[in-house]
Formats: structure tokens, C-alpha cells, sequence
């Protein structure tokens, strides 16, 4: 008999890192393999790794070497220190027992051919997956030998027990029974609350998706399912938690043969795994959503673009820009973009420094000119330009855009929806605009000499022209206009300012620390401040560490500044880093700028100059904001590293 208590070292606690609870039969059988063969562990081994039991607490019991097992399990029990299912888990953990996630589980068929769900909800355990004739299913209990041979007589083959928490195998029972979950079960299922009962809704519409698929003989025959499909409920599904999650994407990457597909949210800028999607179902998906999109079902040999307006599915105000990309093995990816229509963002809110901001209120107000912003795809251009626009948005003036699509509205403005397939382009809406008294004018973007021609007449006729430029830095985006043809004379007449920015995470305000600098981290930091300026050490010194207490609001030591660095917590997802922040460079065309760019002076001519200007460049406003606290090192090097 084995002696839970015996141990093989000095000190039988650890901190033995745990494999996360398998979520697939793929991961189970990773979870199977390394069990064979890895020595036991003692029960305190097991209780310390398993956090059921403080370290210092199972040291104290380590005193007693000849007191029983049984009897120090007794005094656990009795104590409050842990319950019996606790103890059964820990007993299972000892012996390598694999555990598993029994609300995310992808359930084989096989499983369910050998043991139905009812049968498996009289037993309370949850039939899983069939390797090399074995049968493998959930329980509480799994050391429990009886329930194996019951369950081996039941399914006519060998059974095999794993973990799982008892209060997700009876909710998970519960909705594939579509019953009400256990009396028994609700006492302990605290945790398992209204936050968990999306992700349990989406699997459970998963596995009755997978069986419609199975009843109809194949996913091509259920594409054309009615409208109470499981399928379509899935993929309505889907959508609406990515915009409850705040995800700004819906990744559906499918994989060739037996391989697990899966489903991505990108959220704060980051992709994070949602849901994993077996052979069965990729297709279905896919199908419904070109359903959704109006786009060819039939055709999987060319990209194919269109939108769903997810107002008509539900009753969620949202448009989604659908992309539809053929990959090898006759297969596709889905990538969806979520446009909600909302409200724009105050400029105060955007995250502008104190001089960017006076900066750029000054520009807009100014009666005619050209405003640009430019960065890279989803840096926020166009959530700037909306916010600059609410804040000249008044009665007495006329302000018409032109987008492709209207991702954001206001009130008094004249918003016009480009549509390149009936010939309505950003060139075209500017002529419209122009013949309509406007006094702003904002284009989406411009991509080609026409559009950025009629923004420079229109600005220096005396119109405000704002739009969008794709370049990774204010200076840069100078020379793109005059590399498109533009007159530089003009050019530098027209244009009053470009702001360029990027998107990167801010820190979790709930869990960030203090980091208190080193002298040598201090010169690091300003060293990496000013190089490629014109800027001494000195002078960067005194921009830099001054900000920190004006913009924290702390009283901190000037001689001793401090950053602050992600920890990790629930509310972040234990990530460290909650929502984005802009980082903004805003050149002004100020001083001799409009002599460089009638000159056609070369980019870096151009930054030196909006640097003598006073201009903050992304890298150093990213600097500032890690000075401040409000990001941390890592993400402000993603914009200039």
C-alpha cells in the first residue's frame, strides 16, 4: 500500500508547476502520456501544489511521521482546512491523475455513442473521447474503481477516470441534458456565476451543433440549415461576446486534416484565444457567415469582401467588416471587423500631452488649411479626427465627411458612405463636397494623387480639409505627398499640421507596481530619449523627469524617479495590461517647415526641423507616458524599436 505521507526528500512541499486543465482530446492525451511513468507524489506534495493547503500548515502536520494516513486526513477533513471532494482531488493529483476543463471539453461522438448523456447525468461523470478502446470520462471521484467497472458493463469497453471540479461537470451535464442543474451541485458552485455562463453557452451550442451535423450526414448539408440551427445560434453567439469582450476582431483560422481550427478575439491590440473548433463544424461556420455577408457560398478560390449589419440578427447596433482569405487545402479563413457605431471620443480623453493638446486645438480652429493624421491600420487615425472634429463642431459650421465605412457619427454632421462599385470614391465625394458651402471637410483617406490633389485645393480655397495618410511618422508623411505628385509650393502652403500616433496597452491601473529608477536606468533612459535629436543629455533630462509628478499627481523624489511594470491580476486577465494608449507626434508648420517642404528637403531635414520646432517624437512621448505611469517600457518600445 502506498504511504500517502512517506516522502522521498528533506521537505516533500514544492511549487510544481501545474499543466492547465485539458480542453480537447488532443490536450488529454499530451495530459495521458505524461502521466506514464512520473513518480507519485505524496499527499502534502500534492495539497501544496494544488494551493488547497498553506505550505506552513502541511510542514506542521510533517512532524507527526507516525501518525496514520487516514487519521491525518480525518484531521484535515474535520478541521475546515479542506472538504472531501478538496481531499479527492489532491488524492487524484498524487497519483498523476489528468484533469481536465469540463465546461470547454470538446466531447468526441465516440464518447457519446458508448455512453449516452442521460446515463452520464445518473452517474455524474462526463463521457470525454475513446483512445485505443478505452473509454475516458470526468468525475469528481476518480480513484473510485467501482464507478469504473460500472461504467466499463454500461459502455461494453475499459473505462478510464479523470478530474474534473464536480460543480462544472453538473452544469455541463445540466445544459446537455437541458435540465436544471442539481441541488446538490448549486451549494458549491459559487464561482461558477452569471461571468461563466457565456463560455458554457457557447460549447454547449458547439456540441448541439455538432450533432445537427452528424444527423444531417455532413457540414455541406447543413449550410442551408433554417434559421433554429445551432450553427447560426453558435455564430450569433460568437459575435456578441466579442463585443461584450471589447474585441475590435474576430479571427477564424481554419487548419487541413484532423488539426482543431480555432477562433480569435483581438482585444487591446493582442489576440487571445477564444474558442477551438473541431473538423465537424469549420465549414458550417464559414458558410453561415458568407450567408450573413451575402457573399458567394460556392466560390472558395478567391478572397471575398462584404459586411454584416448584426442589428439584423440581434439586437446589438453593429456592422462588421468581413473578410473572407482562401488558404491551402481548399480552405479559408474568416477575419471580421467589429464597427460599432458609437460616439466620439473627447479630445481631451485621447491621451495628447499637455503641449500636443494646445497644439492641436490651436490647429483646428484655424478657418482653412490641411490637417492630417497618419500611422499605421487601427492606430486610431480616424477615432482622432472625430474627436477634433466634435470639438469645432458648432452651429455655425457646415462640416461634411466622406468614409469607407462611417464607423462613428455625431450629431450635425453630414456623413457620406463611399462606395468605389457605383463610382462614389473619396475624389468624387471631395467635388460633391466642395459644391455643397461646407466649411470642414473631412476624408477618410487619402490613397492616390486625385484625392490628395483636391484636398490641397480645397484647403487652400478656403476650406479646413482633415484625412488619413498611411506612414509611420510625420516627416514621412511630407515626403509621400510630394512623392505622389503633389506641387510643393502649394503643399507647403495648404498644410498647418500632421499628427502621427500609434496604439499600444496600457497598464492594469488595479495591480501595475512601482519600479523606483536606478542612477544608471535614469541615463539609460534619457540617452534612449534623446538620440537622433538635437537634443543635449541635459536638455532631455529636464524634459523627461520633470513630467512624472505633474502627471501622476504623486509626490515622488526627484532625484529618484520611477516607472511603473505590469504585474497581473483578475481584472487584466492577469496580462498586467488593461485597455490602449495613444502615443502622438504633432508636427507644426511653423518657422522655416513651409521653406523645407517648398524645397523638397529630404525626411531627415524635415524631422530635425519639427525637433527644433519643439516637436515631441513618438519615442519621446511614448518615454513620457512611461515616466508618468501610464505604460510600461516593453510596450513603448513596440512603437520605435
Amino acid at each position: 500500500m502506498v504511504d500517502l505521507w512517506a516522502t522521498t526528500s528533506p521537505s516533500p512541499l514544492s511549487d510544481t508547476p501545474i499543466p492547465p486543465p485539458a480542453r480537447n482530446p488532443r490536450e488529454l492525451q499530451v495530459q495521458i502520456d505524461a502521466a506514464r511513468g512520473a513518480p507519485f507524489k505524496t499527499l502534502p506534495q500534492s495539497l501544496v501544489d494544488l494551493k488547497l493547503v498553506k505550505p506552513g500548515v502541511m510542514a506542521e502536520f510533517d512532524t507527526h511521521p507516525g501518525e496514520h494516513a487516514r487519521e491525518a486526513e480525518q484531521t484535515l477533513v474535520q478541521t475546515g482546512l479542506l472538504t472531501e471532494l478538496e481531499l479527492e482531488h489532491a488524492r487524484a493529483h498524487m497519483l498523476n491523475t489528468p484533469e481536465i476543463n469540463a465546461a470547454e471539453f470538446m466531447v468526441d461522438a465516440a464518447a457519446i455513442e458508448r455512453l449516452s448523456w442521460s446515463t452520464a447525468y445518473s452517474h455524474h461523470v462526463l463521457p470525454l473521447c475513446v483512445f485505443n478502446g478505452v473509454l475516458y470520462a470526468a468525475s469528481p471521484t476518480p480513484l473510485k474503481r467501482e464507478l469504473e467497472l460500472q461504467l466499463g458493463i454500461i459502455a461494453n469497453c475499459l473505462v478510464a477516470l479523470v478530474w474534473a471540479p464536480k460543480e462544472q461537470i453538473d452544469r455541463r451535464l445540466a445544459l446537455e441534458n437541458h435540465a436544471q442543474v442539481p441541488p446538490a451541485a448549486t451549494a458549491g458552485a459559487a464561482r461558477f456565476t452569471s461571468d461563466d455562463a457565456s463560455p458554457l453557452d457557447v460549447h454547449a451550442l458547439l456540441n448541439q451543433a455538432l450533432g445537427e451535423i452528424k444527423s444531417a450526414g455532413g457540414p455541406e448539408q447543413i449550410s442551408a440549415v433554417n434559421e433554429s440551427s445551432s450553427v447560426i445560434k453558435l455564430v450569433t453567439r460568437m459575435i456578441t461576446e466579442a463585443y461584450e469582450q471589447g474585441a475590435s476582431d474576430i479571427h477564424i483560422e481554419t487548419n487541413p486534416g484532423d488539426e482543431i481550427s480555432r477562433v480569435r478575439f483581438r482585444k487591446d491590440g493582442d489576440l487571445e484565444e477564444y474558442l477551438q473548433l473541431p473538423l465537424a463544424i469549420r465549414a458550417a461556420i464559414v458558410s453561415r457567415i458568407k450567408i450573413m455577408s451575402r457573399l458567394d457560398i460556392a466560390e472558395r478560390r478567391r478572397p471575398q469582401d462584404g459586411k454584416i449589419n448584426f442589428n439584423e440578427f440581434s439586437n446589438i447596433k453593429l456592422e462588421l467588416r468581413v473578410a473572407i482569405l482562401p488558404t491551402h487545402d481548399n480552405l479559408e479563413d474568416v477575419v471580421m471587423r467589429l464597427l460599432a457605431s458609437s460616439k466620439p471620443i473627447p479630445l481631451q480623453q485621447l491621451g495628447f500631452s499637455q503641449r500636443d493638446d494646445q497644439i492641436i486645438k490651436r490647429l483646428t480652429e484655424r478657418p482653412f488649411g490641411l490637417i492630417l493624421a497618419c500611422g499605421p491600420t487601427g492606430s486610431g487615425k480616424t477615432t482622432t479626427l472625430h474627436s477634433l472634429l466634435a470639438h469645432i463642431n458648432t452651429d455655425n459650421r457646415k462640416i461634411w465627411t466622406a468614409e469607407d465605412p462611417i464607423e462613428i457619427t455625431q450629431k450635425g454632421l453630414r456623413q457620406l458612405q463611399v462606395n468605389p462599385k457605383i463610382g462614389v470614391t473619396f475624389a468624387s465625394a471631395m467635388r460633391a463636397f466642395l459644391r455643397a458651402d461646407p466649411d470642414v471637410i473631412m476624408i477618410g483617406e487619402v490613397r492616390d494623387q486625385e484625392t490628395a490633389s483636391i484636398c490641397i485645393e480645397a484647403s487652400l480655397t478656403g476650406h479646413l480639409v482633415l484625412s488619413t495618410l498611411h506612414t509611420n511618422s510625420a516627416a514621412e508623411s511630407v515626403i509621400r505627398l510630394l512623392d505622389l505628385g503633389m506641387d510643393p509650393m502649394n503643399f507647403g502652403d495648404s498644410l498647418i499640421g500632421i499628427v502621427a500616433q500609434r496604439l499600444v496597452r496600457g497598464l492594469c491601473k488595479h495591480c501595475s507596481q512601482t519600479h523606483w529608477l536606478s542612477p544608471e536606468e535614469v541615463e539609460a533612459l534619457v540617452h534612449e530619449y534623446v538620440e537622433g535629436t538635437a537634443l543635449t543629455m541635459e536638455e532631455g533630462r529636464e524634459r523627461l523627469f520633470p513630467t512624472t509628478a505633474a502627471v501622476v499627481g504623486e509626490a515622488l523624489d526627484s532625484a529618484r524617479p520611477s516607472t511603473r511594470i505590469a504585474v497581473g491580476c483578475e481584472r487584466c486577465s492577469h496580462t498586467g495590461y488593461k485597455g490602449r494608449t495613444g502615443i502622438y507626434e504633432v508636427l507644426e508648420n511653423v518657422g522655416a517647415m513651409k521653406l523645407k517642404i517648398q524645397a523638397r528637403a529630404p525626411t531627415n531635414e524635415i524631422f530635425l526641423e519639427a525637433s527644433r520646432a519643439g516637436m515631441r517624437t513618438l519615442k519621446q512621448d511614448a518615454l513620457e507616458k512611461v515616466v508618468a505611469g501610464l505604460i510600461d517600457l516593453k510596450q513603448a518600445r513596440t512603437v520605435y524599436a
